[in-house]
């Protein structure tokens, strides 16, 4: 079986809805970083800030020519979503469950688990980084 790529993404909001970004790591087969992307999103809750997280990151991916990706997520809800484990019920998470499916068609093969905030540090200081510069837009 050939190794797949990984990509790291992470959703956060400053409050729930608030200020929102996502920011998505991508790295190659010897674990060697191939790109990052983060991006303010407005106003949004933390799920939806997920979601955003991780379309970014496929996108990211498709352009990069990735066919084959292990996504990790520390959303369980996301994750168990994706998974079919769980369904999507709010509308507004409807939407960008469907568009992440629709992304997936582009890949030979993609899996998407759960790991603990601790280890996706990456990127959850690019939507840190998004959130604080966005502040500091707002405070000039």
């Amino acid at each position: 079986m050939a190794q797949t790529y990984s990509m790291y993404t992470d959703g956060g909001s400053r409050g729930n809805p608030g200020p929102a970004a996502a920011g998505a790591v991508l790295y190659g087969k010897k674990g060697e970083v191939l790109g990052e992307v983060s991006k303010a999103l407005g106003k949004m809750t933390n799920n939806q800030a997920e979601y955003m997280a991780l379309i970014l990151g496929l996108k990211k991916a498709k352009k990069l020519n990735i066919k084959s990706i292990t996504s990790f997520l520390d959303s369980e809800l996301i994750v168990k979503q994706l998974n079919g484990e769980y369904k999507v019920k709010n509308e507004g998470m409807k939407v960008l469950f469907e568009e992440v499916t629709d992304l997936t068609q582009e890949f030979k093969s993609i899996s998407f688990k759960h790991i603990p905030r601790t280890k996706n540090k990456y990127a959850d200081a690019l939507v840190n980084k998004a959130l604080d510069k966005k502040d500091r837009k707002r405070k000039k």
